[in-house]
């Protein structure tokens, strides 16, 4: 068996984003890269900038904002052994130099993101406890894109519920681990990790039942 990483296009990831990942939405997608087993795509990975802002500025500040990637989907086939991790490290390599690549595990869906860990990531602990504005019909929007259509506009919220009305609720975020690499040269990477805002932590993992 033979394994190869190499760019793809939005078609080609159509079937894995859309029908094997569970979100089943496109996320902003701006490189997608695909594993194939002897010329067969067998998973894919794609990158693209977080939807929100003071996600960006939160990992290490203005001065480091365009540098931000987010890992938003990785999706695979069969799911053989080490085929993930096979995948996320070629990919990262694939990159542009000197990005910032955050990516989540999502607890709700019971991830703890060993693939990361086995990809030597940065772990910077679990997101905080959050709301999401939601509108019905539009569930497949981030809540900050939401709330991104009302900024600088007072009293937000309430200019959500006038012209939504019923349609417009407030979803608890799921709590998810997050992790980090760095692409860059080594001065880059040392400059980003003092400027991180969030503590390096030891990885975690799932309680054995």
């Amino acid at each position: 068996m033979t394994y190869s990483v190499k760019p793809i296009t939005r078609n080609e990831c159509a079937p894995f984003v859309l029908e094997i990942h569970y979100a089943r939405r496109w996320p902003s997608i701006s490189y997608a890269f695909g594993l194939f087993l002897d010329g067969l795509l067998v998973g894919v990975v794609t990158y693209g900038t977080p939807p929100s802002a003071p996600l960006r500025r939160g990992i290490a500040g203005d001065r480091y904002i365009r540098h931000i990637l987010e890992l938003n989907r990785l999706c695979l086939s069969e799911n053989r052994h080490n085929e993930a991790s096979m995948l996320v490290g070629r990919s990262l390599n694939m990159l542009p130099r000197e990005r910032i690549v955050i990516s989540f595990a999502d607890c709700s869906q019971g991830h703890t993101g060993y693939v990361y860990q086995a990809c030597n990531a940065y772990y910077l602990g679990l997101s905080a406890k959050r709301t999401d504005w939601k509108v019905r019909g539009q569930e497949h929007l981030h809540g900050q894109t939401i709330a991104d259509r009302y900024r600088g506009k007072p009293d937000r919220a309430n200019r959500v519920r006038e012209e939504w009305g019923d349609d417009f609720y407030l979803q608890e975020r799921p709590r998810k681990h997050r992790y980090l690499w760095l692409t860059g040269p080594k001065r880059f990477n040392r400059d980003a990790l003092a400027a991180l805002k969030y503590k390096i932590q030891s990885y975690p993992k799932t309680p054995q039942k």
